[in-house]
């Protein structure tokens, strides 16, 4: 998609981009506060504007990813059907403006080809116990990590939320760094070491099996530490240089593989200390961000009117959008989910007026069932009689909208990259506050 990259705007332009933000965010909030379970008991179809309702209702999923989303589309899929309201397009060419360029690849990776559930790009020992999703991404953020090394010369690295280890031993028994791996949950930690174990066992077996192949460089075990890292404060452990480093190699590279809520700012901050050369860091789990906190960081987003990004929004901040388009270009019967949960909804508030948006633990094969069949699991999941008499008809019509309500929930994910725009911003605009000169 379209978009704009932070690299190339200036101070001034980052900020008045912060600005033209919050005011977007603000005029389209009520889109972006909804929750979609809602459709029907909230009337959300009813708070559209009478233009937008006449132009999206009944555009199949197909056409939404590409009229609306902005997917490739070929034919009667990329034709509108009427003209748009000016208000409809401005919305679409404003959310492609201002958010921060994305440069998705939902296609199957090359080193997943031959095998989908074995990177090809990582030796067998590596890919033991790591799901496909995971070898592909420590491969990746490991090869980062040591580009990183090579420029700046720091060979040692602090894994923070290490987890069971699957980074850090790919960067330290696979690419030759020394690790540090931070973790605040011992369990998890004492895993790691079992793994560590385990690996340094099969690559011992590996190289007696296959003399021809040396491993040429340094192979350092990680060195994990139990600790949790405060938000909100400097973890000097987390500071710390490895035992028996020289002096010269004390700098720090630092990296977070799905540094969840405020551990991604934890680092942020960490990382204006002269302790620390680089930050690799991929965030996640927005909603999870403490306010004040975690967001806003900067001083110049603090003060903007309408900077507050409630819960909801930074939740669906963490949707991809572009593979709920590709969902909209099978138009396969799964995304009947939201419709048939809206259903539900309606049910659970006849009962218990009180009980709203409770969990529902994940219905199977959701597809194949009739709606009145998903509702009566669902009771069944909420505590509530299964059995309680239905309204067919009102589910019936429900149902009937099931496009509505795949229509109004794109409205949302095409704004959603806008408030994740603002809080990596806020991110980029707090560092040029501590006056990084690479920021």
């Amino acid at each position: 998609m379209p978009g704009v990259s932070a690299r190339g705007l200036s101070h001034e332009a980052r900020r008045q981009l912060a600005v033209n933000l919050t005011r977007v965010v603000t005029l389209y909030r009520s889109i972006l506060d909804a929750y979609i379970i809602e459709f029907f008991t909230d009337n959300l179809w009813g708070t559209l504007p009478c233009s937008w309702q006449e132009a999206l209702d009944g555009l199949n999923p197909p056409q939404l990813a590409t009229l609306l989303l902005g997917m490739p589309g070929e034919g009667e899929v990329a034709r509108y059907r009427s003209v748009w309201p000016l208000t409809l397009l401005a919305l679409k060419s404003t959310a492609y403006a201002l958010a921060f360029t994305r440069t998705p690849g939902f296609q199957t990776p090359s080193e997943f080809l031959e095998n989908p559930s074995q990177s090809s790009r990582l030796t067998a020992p590596f890919r033991k116990h790591v799901r496909p999703k995971k070898q592909h991404e420590i491969r990746r953020l490991g090869e980062l990590v040591k580009k990183l090394s090579d420029l700046t010369g720091c060979t040692q690295v602090v894994d923070v939320g290490s987890g069971q280890g699957h980074l850090s031993r790919f960067m330290s028994l696979g690419l030759g760094l020394m690790v540090k791996s931070i973790e605040g949950d011992q369990r998890l930690v004492e895993r790691a070491q079992r793994l560590d174990q385990e690996l340094l066992q099969a690559l011992q077996k590996e190289e007696k099996r296959n003399p021809q192949v040396v491993h040429t460089g340094p192979r350092h075990r990680p060195h994990h530490v139990v600790r949790w890292v405060d938000p909100t404060a400097l973890c000097e452990e987390l500071l710390l240089p490895l035992e028996n480093s020289p002096q010269s190699e004390a700098r720090l590279l630092l990296t977070g593989l799905h540094a969840c809520g405020d551990l991604s700012v934890a680092l942020l901050r960490h990382f204006c200390r002269p302790e620390v050369a680089a930050l690799a860091s991929v965030g996640c789990c927005y909603m999870k961000l403490s306010d004040p906190g975690g967001y806003p960081l900067s001083q110049w987003v603090a003060g903007l009117p309408g900077r507050e990004l409630p819960y909801r929004l930074r939740e669906g901040a963490c949707h991809a959008l572009e593979e709920y388009a590709e969902r909209l270009q099978k138009a396969g019967p799964g995304l009947r989910t939201h419709c048939y949960r809206a259903a539900l909804e309606t049910v659970i508030r006849r009962a218990r007026p009180e009980l709203r948006r409770p969990g529902v633990q994940g219905i199977p094969r959701v597809h194949e069932l009739k709606i009145e069949e998903y509702v009566q699991r669902g009771l069944q999941r909420v505590g509530l009689d299964p059995h309680l008499p239905l309204n067919l008809a009102a589910l019936r019509a429900h149902q009937a909208q099931e496009n509505r309500v795949v229509a109004f929930f794109s409205l949302a994910l095409l704004l959603a990259p806008l408030v994740e725009t603002l809080i990596l911003l806020d991110r980029l605009l707090y560092l040029q506050e501590q006056a990084l000169p690479f920021s």
